[in-house]
């Protein structure tokens, strides 16, 4: 059966909003009932999305400085000029899936259908190991290009893939357990990357990397990925299907988006706590590689982030029903704050010791990470509650703008501290770095997550509205106009 209504709400508006609003049809269509195939199918989509972003997160800095031979600084530059541009290319991405033509289908599938051919040739073409015998002037360019690329189409796959969250479903309850799938499949695609790749790019049992068989996995990788993002189009069905005979003008949406307090909140949030992610994959292979010299504790600690996520998830549901996203976040943050600021004062050299506190602080951005996608759907609601109008990919694109601007500064700020600190490349043979740079590495990987977590945490306990009761309240606000 589908209901369709231009979905109204009881907020004023501009003339130019309304008449808008009149010119947006939504429809619900209850012809394929949500269920597991839709769970587990967006779990795959996150899968995918991890087997070429948790390669180029973790490992791409070392590969160019170890591999390619490339400084520290001209890494963190490279990466801050070019997360800024990809972050202005979410944004693009968000505006014209939102005004692309709605199929059969829906409006999201199709934009992954077609954008996942490109996104896993260039997800190959990063880790060419025989770059480093060019020139270094030819080196860079190539680096540019093909990273600036990279992350124009890996936006064309996860902008619509995460906008497609919110067509799925209507009911909170679904959006919870989405999230908490896609969180899952992050933990599966981002663990098998981050335990499998460590233990093939090294020559023998010494920290030099070889360049040839890390391409090898990174091949490997990507076309898993790509399976991945079949199965992905295959088991989902867009439900909530949002027909415009005309786009929201760019100046209208813009103004109507800094309405919505909640969105602007998110997105300083999710800055602080990506750019804690981002900081904490980098420092970690360096940390393992550089300070504990152990390779193969480095594949456990890796995974940890992803463990976390696969622990919380059989009571997410109910912890989120029982506290509400926000209040069970915000606990959390709190908590991972005081157990990495306990071990940046410990200062421990024992393996055994700092794995087990990392494993206890990855509780901290672990809650707010796997309900995060939740928290997006919960904003692009309350757009549509105070401004009438649904623009899903323009919401979700504005959130991946602001991830990838933290992308941009964790990546910047990585690769200039490892200079500053007087990080050694070992890309013409393995290089012992000093105890001073190796403690240094230490306080980079501890302090940062503890700083980062604790701020988030007040971030959100302050200043976003969105708390359980509002979030009820919204979602019957739009099903009841829906369903008039």
């Amino acid at each position: 059966m589908d209901k369709t209504q231009a979905v109204s709400t009881t907020h004023d508006k501009t003339q130019e909003a309304a008449s808008l609003q009149a010119k947006q049809t939504i429809t619900i269509t209850d012809a394929h009932p949500f269920g597991w195939k839709d769970k587990i199918g967006y779990m795959f989509g996150d899968i995918g999305n991890n087997f070429s972003f948790n390669m180029v997160n973790s490992f791409l800095m070392i590969f160019y400085t170890n591999v390619l031979g490339l400084s520290g600084a001209m890494v963190g530059l490279l990466f801050l000029i070019a997360r800024l541009v990809d972050a202005v290319a979410d944004v693009t991405v968000g505006r014209m899936v939102d005004n692309s033509q709605l199929t059969k289908e829906g409006r999201f599938k199709p934009w992954v259908r077609r954008m996942k051919y490109p996104l896993l040739v260039f997800s190959i073409v990063l880790f060419v190991p025989w770059v480093k015998d060019l020139s270094m002037g030819l080196r860079l360019g190539y680096v540019f290009l093909t990273y600036l690329l990279w992350g124009i189409f890996y936006s064309a796959v996860n902008i619509p893939y995460g906008s497609m969250a919110s067509s799925l479903s209507d009911q909170p309850s679904d959006k919870t357990s989405l999230s908490t799938f896609r969180s899952i499949g992050a933990a599966v695609g981002g663990s098998i990357v981050a335990y499998v790749v460590p233990l093939f790019m090294y020559v023998g049992s010494s920290t030099q990397i070889s360049g040839e068989r890390f391409f090898i996995v990174v091949i490997a990788c990507s076309i898993l990925g790509f399976l991945s993002y079949i199965v992905l189009t295959k088991m989902t069905s867009e439900r909530i299907r949002t027909e415009k005979s005309e786009p929201v003008p760019m100046k209208l949406l813009l103004v109507n988006l800094l309405k919505n307090k909640a969105l602007i909140v998110l997105v300083i949030v999710d800055i602080v706590v990506v750019i804690n992610q981002n900081l904490s994959m980098v420092t970690i292979a360096y940390l393992f590689n550089d300070y504990f010299r152990n390779t193969a504790a480095m594949s456990v600690a890796m995974i940890f982030n992803y463990v976390i996520i696969i622990i919380l998830a059989p009571f997410s549901g109910w912890i989120v029903k029982k506290y509400g996203r926000k209040e069970s976040s915000v606990v959390a943050l709190f908590f991972g704050a005081a157990i990495y600021t306990t071990l940046a004062i410990l200062h421990t050299h024992s393996v055994i010791v700092y794995l087990a506190m990392v494993l206890l602080g990855a509780l901290g951005a672990g809650m707010f990470s796997m309900m995060v996608w939740a928290f997006i759907t919960d904003v692009i609601d309350n757009q549509q509650v105070l401004t009438g109008i649904r623009e899903d990919g323009m919401v979700y694109g504005i959130n991946s703008f602001s991830r990838k601007v933290a992308q941009a500064l964790a990546g910047g700020f990585g690769g200039i501290m490892l200079t500053l600190i007087g990080y050694q490349s070992s890309a013409a043979g393995g290089v012992v770095q000093s105890d001073a740079v190796a403690n240094s590495i230490y306080y980079m990987a501890t302090g940062i997550p503890a700083v980062c977590c604790g701020l988030a945490a007040i971030i959100l306990l302050f200043f976003y509205p969105l708390n359980k009761k509002q979030v009820i309240k919204n979602a019957e606000i739009l099903r009841n106009a829906a369903t008039k």
